[in-house]
């Protein structure tokens, strides 16, 4: 492990307060190379977080302090490690135009972003599908099923895939699994590996990369990375670069997961 390419921070409403030195310094204990902070974005103007916190996504008016902090970092730091600045950008559906308009103005600051899938839609109404375990529970009920969750949720996988986001759309796509965060507890009756392995066609057909994430291995109830060895030795075979991320949310966080994964060529 010499990068660590899924990073959150200070400046995450739902993470520790842990500092970018702490991040850095435990990086730096750990060998890294490279660490990229990838904080949750502000979400789109008009949209309303449905988690009880309202605490998705970074407070815009702080986006221009989080990054003139990994600025100075950088210089403080460049004999010792590489810090890259990155956002975490989260693809909502219907609120293409306002990310594209985000990402136009905020791109040419960013060294590096993640395009993930954290909230659907459902009968005009939007759920958050890693929330809790209970809450996944609750939205299973309102789409009827736990496969219904999972369906819609790699139809917006899709979406977010093939969306015109702009010149300063990520590259690479975020925990393309993440709907299995709950599985031990929610298990999907029918097997979605084919709609998977079709997801990993079209991300190889954009040349984009993968968030290979290793928080889902730590989790109780997802116990493996996202995603799982099935389908990232399939996307080695297409040849999709996989880059790992532990996305922490504390400093003593980074490098989870890390050992669940598969040794990549």
């Amino acid at each position: 492990m010499k990068t660590d390419s899924h990073v959150h921070s200070p400046f995450c409403p739902h993470g520790s307060k842990d500092s970018f030195v702490e991040y850095i310094e435990r990086g730096i204990k750990l060998g890294l190379q490279e660490i990229t902070f990838t904080e949750h974005a502000p979400l789109p103007k008009g949209f309303i977080d449905p988690t009880p916190e309202k605490d998705s996504g970074m407070d815009a008016a702080l986006l221009y302090t989080y990054l003139e902090e990994l600025q100075q970092l950088k210089k403080q730091y460049k004999d010792r490690i590489t810090i890259k600045s990155g956002l975490e950008i989260d693809y909502i559906e219907g609120f293409e135009q306002e990310t594209k308009a985000f990402l136009n103005e905020i791109g040419t600051f960013l060294d590096d972003s993640i395009l993930s899938v954290h909230f659907i839609e459902h009968n005009h109404k939007w759920y958050c599908i890693d929330y809790s375990d209970d809450e996944f529970g609750n939205i299973s009920t309102e789409l009827g099923s736990i496969d219904a969750v999972y369906a819609k949720y790699y139809d917006t996988l899709q979406r977010s895939i093939n969306a015109d986001l702009g010149i300063y759309k990520p590259k690479r796509i975020g925990h393309i699994t993440l709907v299995h965060k709950f599985q031990h507890r929610f298990p999907a009756a029918k097997s979605f590996d084919d709609l998977v392995y079709h997801i990993l066609e079209q991300i190889q057909r954009q040349n984009y990369e993968l968030d290979y994430n290793g928080a889902g291995a730590v989790k109780p109830l997802c116990r493996e990375p996202y995603p799982p060895e099935r389908f990232a030795k399939r996307a080695v075979e297409l040849g999709i670069p996989l880059r790992y991320g532990s996305d922490a949310h504390q400093a003593k966080d980074l490098g989870q997961g890390y050992s669940a994964l598969i040794t990549l060529p």
